[in-house]
């Protein structure tokens, strides 16, 4: 009994020799695996940097985007002021100048009568003086020349003139 004692131990020892040599090999494989994983996490931190750094960068240049986009609109709502008061501006010319026109018409609708005698006054004298200049071109140079009949006819066309005038006002 003795040997299946010393059997068992030498078949204890073996097995326990093949689990180590196991368990060693399966703790190289791990240790290489472990160095592979360290090797690219360290390449994943160097890249991670890389990335951070540009999104620090990206993130920078959008805040100053931001900020000349921030500037620029309010440098339009000014001009976009501008036009409206402009706008305004032009729209209360427009209704002074309906004013004005409107007035004017009253007063010219008012007034309509006296523009007419104005009127005609106005053409009586043109034409009297057009015949005044006919007569003096018609007239002689010399002064000492009279005619009696050309000063009566002047007087005539006159008194024609007045009491045409006279008759538009009625």
């Amino acid at each position: 009994m003795e040997i299946i004692l010393y059997l068992s131990v030498a078949v204890i020892a073996v097995a326990f020799f093949i689990l180590v040599m196991s368990l060693m090999k399966t703790l190289k494989s791990l240790g290489s695996t472990l160095d592979s994983v360290s090797t690219t996490m360290t390449g994943l931190e160097s890249q991670l940097q890389g990335v951070t750094r540009e999104s620090t960068e990206l993130l920078h240049k959008t805040n100053l985007l931001a900020e000349d986009i921030q500037k620029k609109s309010e440098d339009l709502n000014t001009v976009v002021y501008a036009v409206r008061d402009v706008g305004h501006s032009i729209q209360n010319l427009n209704n002074s100048v309906k004013k004005v026109s409107t007035s004017i018409s009253t007063e010219l609708e008012r007034n309509q009568g006296k523009i007419s005698q104005v009127v005609q006054w106005g053409n009586a004298f043109i034409e009297l003086k057009d015949k005044w200049k006919q007569k003096q071109e018609k007239q002689p140079k010399q002064h000492d020349v009279a005619v009696p009949n050309q000063t009566s006819k002047e007087v005539r066309t006159r008194e024609k003139l007045v009491k045409r005038a006279r008759s538009y006002n009625n």
